[in-house]
């Protein structure tokens, strides 16, 4: 048997009015990689805090034990001397500075305050090339993309002599290939006796590449299992507390009259006339059914709803008809006062504004309906508004005001469609709707999106996740390098199925 690398022993964390970590003892061995899964707000960040020492030995009770040693850390440079490592979520990346910069900021090569350049740049292309990344030492952290930036913060860990390596969501930003070159060196580092801790939502991954996993819930272990001993449906349901027969809330839905057409829908880019982000696209959405968008990365789904929903970069033509009636969109505004609705890809960037209230970004879309006069507000009729949105969609939130950013992914996630119903729309689109939210979230997301089905709104649902897709939809559409390739009934679909049209093999 593997010898124990450390463990974590009845440990208690409180914040103000909340007991974030409830008596865990988290055991991990020597040279493994171990899983750390739960719900946003299950306490999984917290006890790894704990651990590298940004929450200090007096901020919680218990004990760290590590190679059969207690011990104390009062900040993060003593976990470091232990040869303890973290990647957080959040980048911690200083974008002006080049990636050589970054990596040994502080710690910078040279003799007293003159820096060795030439060594830095050295001894950065030697950590990258354990990382099999062809990147530039030089090169400016913002010319990067996320994927990449996350890569470097990983090489940023790893030059020091670690011994545990702690990764929270560390494929959140990143490629399929990138999560390839990632999972081949954490591979590589468990031969030579490192141990990782990985944490992430996506279960597949705890599955792939972990070689045991400790499930949290509220605060609590709940247990720890070889992933070779359990399988998905029980991660899931030891993750939110109950079992989960069906996942995806598949309802009966009864379709009637048609309220979305697209017809000969096609987008030129505007520098190339020849060149098409999608083109003859038809298709229609029923009153009663979730229509599933399929297809790889670069099908051109999310630019073909964008597109419906008045934002595009390029020649359009094609016709759009709500309720038969042909309707013009050329802008958001004009999508949303013809009853179209947009859920973004990324709700961070484009979906809320991070630094408001809960009710300020539920009301943002509606303003005109809470207004006299275009610029006084009801705010009697808004606290109205605000209040039914929290409730219906059940955000769990202290206070209506409490600022966004401080909410889990997946109450973030409601606020946005909750933005998104405020506008009362006939036809919402949904562009990866559960990207990056926990499974309990989830499931509510999936709840919500069969009761607004219920009530008679056209749900169009773009996802990655096949399963996804396949546990949701009644009818899916595959996209194929700009084109519609195939269309399949959810009694008919599967993996391969969609697979087949998705790669252009049908």
């Amino acid at each position: 048997m593997s010898k124990m690398k450390f463990e974590m022993k009845n440990i208690f964390k409180k914040f103000p009015g909340v007991l974030a970590i409830n008596d865990v003892s988290f055991p991990v061995k020597k040279g493994e990689i171990h899983g750390l899964v739960g719900e946003n707000g299950a306490g999984k960040s917290t006890l790894m805090k704990i651990l590298c020492g940004i929450f200090p030995v007096n901020s919680f009770k218990g004990h760290i034990i590590i190679d059969g040693e207690k011990v104390k850390f009062s900040d993060i440079n003593d976990s470091k001397k232990a040869g303890i490592g973290m990647i957080h979520q959040e980048l911690n990346l200083i974008q002006g500075l080049n990636v050589a910069e970054n990596i040994f900021l502080n710690e910078e090569p040279g003799f007293g305050q003159i820096i060795s350049f030439n060594k830095m740049y050295k001894m950065t292309r030697k950590i990258l090339k354990i990382l099999d990344l062809d990147i530039d030492p030089k090169e400016k952290i913002s010319n990067l993309s996320a994927g990449k930036q996350q890569m470097v913060e990983i090489a940023k860990a790893i030059k020091d002599n670690i011994e545990i390596l702690i990764l929270d969501e560390p494929t959140s930003s990143l490629t399929d290939v990138e999560v390839d070159i990632l999972f081949k060196f954490l591979k590589n580092i468990k031969k030579k006796g490192i141990t990782s801790i990985f944490i992430s939502h996506k279960l597949k991954e705890i599955f792939k590449i972990c070689d045991s996993v400790t499930i949290l819930k509220d605060g609590k272990s709940v247990g720890s299992f070889k992933t070779s001993k359990i399988n998905q449906d029980k991660m899931i349901s030891l993750m939110v507390g109950r079992d989960i027969k069906d996942m995806y809330c598949k309802e009966k839905h009864t379709l009637s009259n048609t309220v979305l057409e697209i017809k000969d829908f096609t987008l030129r880019d505007s520098k190339n006339s020849n060149k098409f982000i999608f083109k003859n696209i038809n298709f229609q959405a029923k009153k009663g059914e979730i229509l599933g968008i399929a297809g790889l990365m670069g099908a051109g789904r999310s630019e073909l709803m964008m597109s419906v929903y008045g934002h595009y970069s390029g020649v359009l033509s094609g016709k759009i008809y709500i309720n038969g009636n042909h309707v013009t969109i050329k802008s958001p505004g004009t999508a949303i006062k013809n009853g179209i609705a947009l859920i973004t890809e990324d709700r961070k960037l484009y979906g809320l504004n991070l630094l408001r209230g809960v009710d300020e970004n539920l009301t943002l879309s509606c303003l005109d309906k809470l207004s006299y006069f275009n610029f006084i507000i009801n705010k009697i009729k808004e606290k109205f508004i605000v209040f039914n949105s929290i409730i219906k969609l059940r955000i769990k939130t202290p206070y209506p005001d409490t600022i966004v950013n401080n909410l889990s992914g997946g109450n973030q996630q409601k606020v946005v469609i909750g933005k998104a119903l405020n506008t009362e729309p006939k036809v919402l689109i949904l562009d990866e709707p559960t990207r990056g939210i926990d499974v309990g979230a989830k499931v509510e997301i999936y709840r919500i999106i069969n009761e607004l089905v219920k009530n008679g709104v056209v749900i169009i649902f773009i996802s990655s996740d096949l399963l996804e897709i396949l546990g949701i939809a009644d009818r899916i559409l595959v996209m194929h390098e700009g084109e519609i390739s195939g269309e399949l009934s959810s009694r008919e679909a599967t993996e391969e199925k969609i697979m087949q049209y998705a790669t252009g093999s049908v």
